[in-house]
């Protein structure tokens, strides 16, 4: 019963949207450090592809960088993203643009979550990624963060913004599952997080706030996932 109104308020959303570009500048860069850079790869949609701020480094893989650089560190840094991809066109299209690197963290799930993909199929594409990515770089860390609750979007009215904040968080929990994978963590994004201070001015991407406080989440988890993986008990 409510597929007409759900079809009517996505074709308003669509249409009133504002359609903000991407980061502009390079996709790679260098935070300046002491000793061998650590490499970073960021993979995902478009928050990778750094919607809603004006250059990288003040979107997800910039500020990332500069939150793992706090100690110190020189960080070597890659976004690959592209807006509108899901889990699927990442793994066909973005992962033979992939740098040599030490971590990845993945963002994903808006995409697959508009487009109604099943949690079975996100999980299984999610997993076909991990499985190429490692063939292509080795056994490396993995970051997956966590679908961002979109029954927080304030550009989705009701009762558009319940359905597709129940599936998120389906997507999101089908994607904490391949954290029993080793060297592999899920950082789910509490919807606390999501505040209008938040999104960048589309009510729809984060902005340069949302990506601050994203990308300080990401940090605390990647150093620890770094120090458990190059611990000397497993060198």
């Amino acid at each position: 019963m409510l597929a007409p109104i759900l079809l009517a308020q996505a074709v308003r959303v669509r249409r009133t949207t504002p359609r903000l570009p991407g980061a502009t500048g390079p996709v790679s860069g260098l935070v300046r450090g002491e000793g061998r850079p650590l490499r970073l790869a960021v993979l995902g949609e478009s928050t990778v592809d750094g919607v809603g701020a004006a250059t990288h480094a003040e979107a997800l893989t910039g500020r990332l960088a500069e939150e793992l650089a706090r100690d110190g560190r020189a960080v070597a840094w890659q976004a690959v993203g592209k807006t509108g991809a899901n889990a699927r066109v990442v793994r066909e299209e973005l992962l033979p643009l992939l740098e040599p690197a030490d971590l990845v963290v993945i963002a994903l799930g808006v995409n697959d979550t508009i487009e109604l993909h099943s949690a079975t199929r996100y999980r299984r594409d999610l997993l076909d990624l991990i499985v190429s990515l490692r063939r292509r770089a080795g056994r490396i860390p993995v970051v997956l963060a966590g679908v961002p609750p979109m029954g927080r979007f304030p550009a989705l009215p009701r009762p558009l913004r319940d359905v597709l904040g129940a599936r998120s968080a389906a997507l999101d929990a089908a994607a904490a599952r391949l954290a029993l994978l080793p060297g592999v963590v899920h950082v789910p994004m509490p919807a606390a997080m999501l505040d209008p201070a938040t999104f960048a001015e589309d009510r729809f991407h984060p902005g340069p706030e949302g990506y601050r406080r994203w990308a300080g989440q990401l940090a605390d988890v990647s150093r620890q996932l770094l120090s458990d993986t190059f611990s000397p008990e497993k060198c």
